[in-house]
């Protein structure tokens, strides 16, 4: 898969990007995302995950502790992929602002 089909599946799958949000504020553990994220299910979250790993965006570390459990966390390619997407937004914060206020339709 080019880096361009992995930028587009990410970026197309609003859950991804919520996804992305909560792990960049330290919510790393799977049932953190999840309650963090309204609506969305455990099956998405671990379809997005997963994804998410195998295009090395994210690394899933495993605590082999009592109870065990495990968190994800940025590569430093999903660093930099994180970054493309602020890039993102600020380009589009920039043209709305470009654009001025929204005017009301006419009706005619």
């Amino acid at each position: 898969m080019s880096v361009a089909e992995a930028v587009e599946s990410i970026v197309r799958c609003k859950w991804s990007l919520q996804v992305l949000a909560q792990i960049r504020r330290g919510v790393n553990r799977p049932g953190a995302i999840e309650r963090a994220c309204a609506g969305l299910s455990t099956k998405v979250l671990n379809e997005r995950l997963t994804k998410m790993r195998r295009f090395g965006i994210l690394r899933r570390v495993a605590f082999r502790r009592i109870p065990p459990h495990v968190e994800y966390h940025l590569t430093p390619l999903g660093e930099r992929f994180v970054a493309i997407l602020d890039a993102i937004e600020a380009l589009q914060s920039d043209l709305r602002s470009a654009a001025g206020p929204a005017r009301p339709a006419r009706v005619r």
